[in-house]
């Protein structure tokens, strides 16, 4: 295990770093890794390379499958350890970076995302709204089981962050604890890459 120092905002050098544990099991997103992607893909892929947030570079070398579903399990990937950040290497370069934790230094999350509570921005003028009919299903999701980095896990309550890509985040004023992180999404963000296509890390507010 390694610690790395990585900056808690890169638009604001004040707000200081922060020191991640790096091992040799990591988590990243599922979005991060695709088995076939298009020309401008620019994460993870079998034989690729990325650079890890903070980190390395890593190549994908193998993708293991559960033998029953077929569904992808774990991705087998090498580092090369000149390529720290901030060693100032060269040799080579690298399109893609993506997030991570470590994953025995993980914390375990409930993460809420809000949505707008309607399905329409204007509502029909009419003299009886069927309200019941126009309520947004997902205007509250909530997950389980979401890893984040160790420190994230200590926030105090009401403390911002924003998660990379994700958006920026609360933990909660009233349920979030050390024992039980909980976080709720006050601003989303979107993907660029869903973006174009339309159709994790974190950082100190």
């Amino acid at each position: 295990m390694e610690l790395l120092p990585i900056e808690n905002n890169s638009e604001v050098e004040g707000l200081g770093k922060r020191e991640v544990p790096f091992s040799g099991t990591l988590y990243i997103e599922r979005e991060d890794f695709m088995e076939q992607p298009p020309k401008d893909f620019h994460r993870l892929s079998p034989g690729g390379e990325v650079r890890l947030k903070g980190a390395y570079f890593i190549r994908c070398e193998e993708v293991i499958r559960d033998q029953k579903t077929g569904e992808i399990t774990e991705l087998l990937c090498t580092y090369d350890p000149r390529t720290k950040s901030g060693s100032g290497f060269t040799e080579r370069k690298v399109k893609g970076t993506i997030h991570w934790v470590s994953a025995p230094h993980a914390v375990e999350a409930e993460v809420r995302l809000f949505d707008r509570l309607l399905l329409e921005d204007e509502l029909p003028k009419e003299e009886e709204i069927d309200w019941s009919a126009r309520i947004n299903p997902a205007s509250r999701t909530v997950l389980n089981g979401v890893m984040i980095e160790p420190a994230i896990g200590h926030a105090f309550p009401e403390e911002r962050f924003q998660f990379i890509r994700h958006g920026y985040f609360c933990a909660d004023k009233e349920l979030h604890s050390e024992a039980h992180a909980v976080f709720n999404r006050i601003v989303p963000l979107k993907d660029g890459w869903k973006g174009k296509n339309a159709s994790g890390a974190c950082r100190r507010r």
